[in-house]
């Protein structure tokens, strides 16, 4: 291994980084981390049409979300292309590579051909070999590399094995078009070894480029970096992740509720395991990742076991921690500016000492924010309709004389509470849920909420006595 681990990750900015890329950046990351070394960040975006400074933006705010932090600053592929137009030159000169004339008709051709004797579509390296003042007059060439063209490349990957592609099958590609730009397959190669980068983890849908980069690297006399192709991720169905899979921007994930740490857990798990261990903190996967322990296989995204993952790391973070992270998220979620809006010192007070309560019920923040809304809502309460089934007839009674031993409290505490209504249900001869129930739908106008005794302790004397009143009155 070399003496420091230096990963990258590359995204194309035609989009949000989607589920798959954060993965990829995520094994990136942990394998960095791991072996204390270093990720660096890439944009990919030599396709000018398609490359936009929203999607960059989208694709490090996901990132930082996340908190994949990278080392130094994004590198642009594009403002590189003076680079790459300079290496392949170079193998120009080092006759590795060649200028070739070939118009697009005589391209067209070539493709017909192939196609009609059922093969797959080469460039048949008529200018390799011929002598460059042959050219047509003011033609601008593009430059070939000379690919060998017997025995067979090997990329050696730490994920796939060994793989092995016939050297027949890999033509004469282009490097730098006759424009003077690029080629994807050029530029990778460059930045990679320009940038240091030691191992390379990304998508098995590569795997068939890291042939033709291996080409590249052996022609500049570079080394190749330590490969690793991850499989991508199938939907619940076993067909290829798309929109109706899950397959999304990172920011819908915020904003249906996720915490960073539970979908880095769950996209962790996904394709790589440790043991049995199906929760996960961050310390853990970076002491745990190695890149060779994932699997071959395609791994299946599956919301209802991120919900449930979700929902445990919920369960596990300290309240406080928690609360901040909620109230950071409150802008993306829906409900959550409305909550937002309205939080002073006192009702984050409230909050956190109502989320014991809350996050036991909930799987997700914006769950987190339906079992909330009860402590934000201004008198009098809009009661849904379970709970106004729960309000009426001798309901409104037993409520009545549950107000009044409320009302005898001097230290208002979810204890006191408690044992003035067990007090009360024994002596009047009621169940203790019968009791609690119309309780619950008068203070919090829904027939589910944390324990009722916690919810009186979080409202506090005056606004629980005075929602009890508004029901019965």
């Amino acid at each position: 291994m070399p003496d420091k681990v230096v990963t990258r990750f590359a995204p194309s900015p035609t989009g949000y980084l989607h589920i798959g890329g954060a993965r990829t950046a995520l094994f990136n990351w942990l394998y960095a981390k791991h072996t204390a070394g270093t990720m660096l960040l890439r944009i990919e975006d030599t396709d000018r049409e398609r490359s936009a400074d929203a999607a960059t933006a989208a694709i490090l705010d996901g990132l930082s979300w996340l908190g994949l932090t990278w080392d130094g600053e994004p590198v642009s592929q594009f403002e590189r292309a003076p680079r790459h137009r300079e290496v392949a030159e170079e193998l120009v000169r080092m006759g590795k590579a060649y200028y070739c004339y070939a118009t697009p008709a005589e391209l067209e051709a070539m493709r017909e051909s192939a196609r009609a004797k059922g093969l797959p579509p080469r460039y048949d390296g008529r200018w390799r070999d011929r002598d460059p003042s042959e050219a047509p007059a003011g033609a601008k060439g593009a430059i070939r590399i000379k690919a060998p063209t017997d025995g067979e490349t090997v990329v050696h990957d730490r994920v796939q094995g060994d793989v092995r592609f016939p050297n027949k099958d890999l033509d004469d590609f282009i490097i730098l078009r006759s424009d003077g730009n690029p080629t994807y397959m050029h530029a990778v190669v460059v930045d990679d070894h320009d940038m240091g980068v030691t191992h390379i983890i990304r998508g098995d849908d590569h795997l068939t480029n890291a042939a033709r980069q291996t080409v590249i690297y052996h022609a500049m006399g570079w080394e190749v970096p330590s490969m690793s192709h991850i499989p991508l991720i199938h939907g619940a169905d076993g067909a290829k992740l798309s929109k109706r899979h899950g397959a999304l921007g990172v920011e819908a994930y915020r904003a249906m509720g996720y915490l960073p740490e539970a979908l880095l857990n769950y996209l962790a798990r996904l394709g790589w395991s440790h043991g049995d261990d199906e929760i996960m903190s961050i310390a853990n996967m970076i002491a745990w990742f190695d890149i060779g322990d994932v699997n071959k296989g395609a791994a299946r995204f599956d919301f209802a076991k991120l919900e449930a993952l979700n929902g445990v790391h919920m369960r596990r973070m300290n309240d406080a921690a928690l609360l901040d992270i909620f109230i950071a998220t409150l802008p993306y979620l829906d409900g959550g500016p409305a909550i937002a809006a309205s939080l002073d010192d006192r009702r984050k007070a409230q909050l956190l000492a109502a989320l014991p309560g809350l996050k036991e019920r909930a799987k997700t923040l914006v769950e987190l924010v339906e079992g909330a809304a009860f402590l934000f809502v201004e008198r009098p309460m809009p009661v849904d309709e379970k709970a106004a089934a729960l309000l009426s007839g001798e309901a409104r009674a037993i409520l009545r004389g549950a107000h009044a031993a409320l009302a005898t409290i001097s230290d208002w505490s979810a204890a006191s509470a408690e044992a003035a209504i067990r007090d009360y249900a024994q002596a009047g001869g009621h169940k203790l849920g019968a009791v609690a129930q119309p309780l619950r739908a008068a203070l919090t106008g829904k027939s589910t909420s944390p324990g009722v005794f916690d919810v009186l302790a979080v409202l506090g004397r005056e606004e629980s006595l005075a929602r009890i009143a508004d029901q019965i009155d």
